[in-house]
């Protein structure tokens, strides 16, 4: 049986659980392609940027020198946090160390925000895609064993094809959810990497900064 008379010998229910592993691979499929490219400009970017910082003279020489290897814009964030207004907002209330320390963490948090997009989709679909699967199996040798019954007479030849057509769905289902496990693992391993070294350039950054004060 081929996808088009599946489709059309399929009900309502049959064809949105279709519909949904459909959507479900396509946006799994988008979500990965553009992560790998992310991650892996991002993972470059980063190590380049904290080297180009600390080979810098000064300051304003480090903004310039790490401009030109953030392109997604990872570590100038951190770099522009510590540039703190002197007013009188909450914002700046509390010594220098404590300012720095609320800044560079919700400009750290923010950068990891952003490497982490997508994550939530690719569990969504590795969690349900086998149930939405399973459950378009069971619907399907429910409908064709109720034709057959029916019908009045049920042999093993009968109900061979369509449970092996119900099955389809199954194996849909394992199709979206394996490319989606795989791709959550392996993408928050790396942004994992990512913020640690992140995380680590926050704290030598802080370190630096205090240190020129006291």
């Amino acid at each position: 049986m081929n996808i088009l008379t599946f489709w059309a010998q399929g009900d309502f229910v049959i064809r949105a659980m279709t519909v949904a592993l459909l959507a479900l691979s396509v946006s799994t499929w988008v979500v990965i392609l553009w992560k790998t490219r992310l991650l892996q400009r991002v993972g470059q970017d980063v190590s380049q940027s904290i080297a180009a910082f600390w080979q810098a003279a000064h300051f304003e020489e480090a903004n310039t020198r790490v401009a030109q290897f953030d392109r997604d814009g990872c570590v100038l964030p951190l770099l522009g946090a510590t540039l703190i207004p002197v007013d009188g907002t909450m914002a700046a209330a509390g010594n220098r160390t404590q300012q720095l320390t609320r800044v560079l963490r919700e400009s750290l948090q923010n950068s990891v925000h952003k490497l982490q997009w997508g994550q939530l989709l690719l569990a969504t679909a590795g969690s349900i895609s086998p149930f939405v699967g399973l459950l378009g199996t069971v619907w399907g040798i429910f409908n064709a064993l109720s034709g057959m019954a029916e019908a009045g007479q049920i042999t093993l030849d009968r109900v061979a094809g369509p449970v092996g057509e119900a099955l389809v769905m199954t194996a849909a289902g394992l199709a979206v959810a394996i490319p989606a496990v795989l791709a959550y693992n392996v993408f928050g391993r790396q942004v994992a990497r990512i913020e640690a070294e992140l995380e680590g350039f926050a704290h030598d950054l802080l370190a630096l900064l205090t240190g020129q004060l006291d």
